[in-house]
């Protein structure tokens, strides 16, 4: 018996008659489940990521605002293509200056302030 005759388990075997073992909407229906499964998977770890970044760069934004003037109110707001770069940005709501004025970019993933010196010009 040389090494290239049948496995006496595929003696008899018939491979078919070339047609797919499922049909095509079998097929579709089966990769529209697999495509919910991971949608169903990585959605919650997705939304979860960005509400808890959302709540950590308005804790961070309000500590900005604080530092710069407290008397004013914070906002902040997810830009994309923001004059300031990407990322989530800091800004303040006052009369005293004159509006809505840029305080911070937060970056992607916010973390606590880091405030300079109170005695540094900032250039």
């Amino acid at each position: 018996m040389s090494m290239y005759d049948d496995e006496p388990e595929l003696v008899g075997y018939d491979p078919g008659d070339g047609r797919p073992l499922r049909s095509p909407h079998m097929m579709l229906g089966i990769r529209i489940v697999v495509a919910l499964g991971i949608a169903g998977l990585v959605l919650p770890g997705v939304i979860g990521t960005v509400m808890i970044n959302a709540k950590d760069a308005v804790e961070s934004c309000k500590r900005w605002v604080k530092y710069e003037n407290p008397s004013d109110s914070s906002t902040v707001s997810f830009e994309l293509m923001g004059a300031h770069g990407s990322g989530w940005q800091c800004y303040t709501q006052s009369n005293s200056f004159g509006g809505s004025q840029f305080i911070a970019s937060l970056g992607w993933i916010p973390g606590p302030p880091t405030f300079p010196a109170r005695g540094t010009v900032n250039a």
